[in-house]
């Protein structure tokens, strides 16, 4: 063969290296220094966010005082936000499946610290409930947001711990409400306490410069590898990840999810919004001591959620579920309907506050559940949307309550929450186990 022929054949038939696979950070053997990154500042972000809802509990008596509120005019306050989680839970969901969850971390922080700054402003009842409306909206879009970067970014043997550890900022939060409300609200006032919580905002600056976009969701979106431009988005853009979870292909994991969340959240809130008031008015606690007892509860929240990662690696999701929420309504008994037995003991009231607390450390896996059962164009919708939704369902919750203790006392309302924990606990088994599988597509 000539030398002139060799040349055109192998022009005809140049050699083709196979393309590169992109390596995602969810496919890496360990975490590293970007995963522990995100993993900061969301978990830094849901500190702050639960923190500014659960603040508000604290200063329920105080404000009253000041307007001469009833314990109804209250739950209504406390109820708007927790309604308004749920708007924004879906919206600010549907947000970062279009724009990124890198993005929208940022314009929830920013969201809930601007409400909490103006609660500190309100000048009556009107105005409070505009203002906790903001914080709820704020509320309600960081959890889903920072789980949702969390599961799609982290290995998979790794996504359950790390989601529990992420879930341990809400723990944080409460903790650091309880120390506001409880010690430095008596100092300076309720007023400078919400001011001086919109600090967070902040950290929307550090989300923006340290954190990469996730690049699960960059595979879907590579037009936003090169800088796409921010443009709002049409109804329809917005409305179509809503309109496939109520009727498309995963609406009935959207639906029971929902409902899980439901039962779990109205456990949590019937307990845990009045638990300050029932001790220091049915209790006759003082303000300090108050705080130091529920801040026991928080502290359980806070070992619970980091056991959960672990012993559900251990005994399966769905088992831990179980385990926790009947440890929940166990405590949550002791210190209501059985509080003649519970207070002969100091240490024994401590104990079933600690358990109490370790019981709602479920919450821990609502992160890995949900990644696994959506895909990632409507995975962040369906996670704020489900929690969200049973977040806004509180709003008749602090209601409840207050009507039943018209007539059983503060203790009688919050021991309904252990119903509700028993039911979550019972309802966890209409889920699949651990799959540590997450879908790109919809399926």
């Amino acid at each position: 063969m000539s030398g002139r022929m060799r040349a055109k054949l192998t022009t005809r038939a140049p050699h083709r290296r196979p393309p590169e696979h992109h390596h995602l950070l969810s496919e890496e053997a360990r975490p590293t220094k970007e995963h522990y990154k995100i993993l900061a500042l969301c978990w830094a972000g849901w500190v702050f966010d639960i923190y500014d809802l659960i603040l508000f509990t604290f200063l329920i008596h105080p404000i009253g005082k000041t307007f001469g509120l009833t314990k109804l005019d209250l739950s209504y306050a406390l109820g708007a936000s927790l309604a308004a989680s749920a708007v924004g839970g879906i919206v600010f969901g549907s947000l970062a499946d279009l724009y990124g969850r890198r993005r929208v971390l940022e314009w929830t922080i920013v969201t809930y610290s601007l409400g909490t700054l103006l609660s500190g402003l309100t000048a009556g009842l009107g105005s409070l409930l505009v203002f906790r409306v903001v914080t709820g909206l704020g509320v309600g879009g960081e959890w889903a947001t920072g789980h949702t970067y969390i599961g799609e970014t982290f290995p998979p043997r790794y996504r359950g711990r790390y989601a529990s550890v992420m879930q341990t900022g809400g723990a944080i939060g409460c903790l650091m409400a309880a120390a506001v409300g409880g010690f430095l609200e008596p100092r300076i006032g309720w007023r400078l306490c919400f001011v001086v919580s919109a600090a967070p905002a902040i950290l929307s600056a550090c989300v923006r410069r340290a954190l990469p976009e996730s690049d699960v969701w960059l595979e879907r979106h590579p037009e936003a590898r090169k800088g796409r431009p921010l443009i709002l988005p049409s109804p329809k853009a917005i409305i179509e990840p809503i309109r496939s979870l109520l009727t498309g292909a995963h609406r009935f994991d959207f639906l029971r999810s929902t409902i899980l969340c439901t039962l779990d959240m109205s456990a949590f809130w019937i307990a845990f919004s009045w638990l300050p008031t029932y001790f220091e008015e049915q209790r006759g606690l003082s303000t300090a001591s108050s705080a130091a007892i529920v801040a026991i509860a928080y502290f359980g929240i806070l070992v619970g959620q980091l056991a959960f990662g672990y012993i559900a690696d251990v005994i399966g999701r769905r088992a831990s579920f179980t385990v926790f929420s009947f440890v929940m309504a166990a405590g949550l008994l002791a210190i209501t309907r059985f509080w003649g037995e519970t207070s002969e003991s100091g240490v024994f009231i401590n104990w079933a506050m600690f358990v109490t607390g370790f019981g709602a450390g479920m919450f821990g896996g609502y992160g890995p559940l949900f990644t696994e059962l959506f895909p990632t164009a409507v995975r962040n919708t369906a996670m704020g949307g489900a929690y969200n939704l049973a977040r806004g369902t509180q709003f008749l919750t602090p209601l409840l309550v207050a009507l039943i203790a018209e007539r059983y006392g503060l203790s009688g309302g919050i021991s309904l929450a252990s119903v509700f924990a028993i039911a979550t606990g019972i309802y966890a088994w209409a889920f699949p186990g651990s799959s540590n599988r997450i879908t790109t597509e919809i399926e």
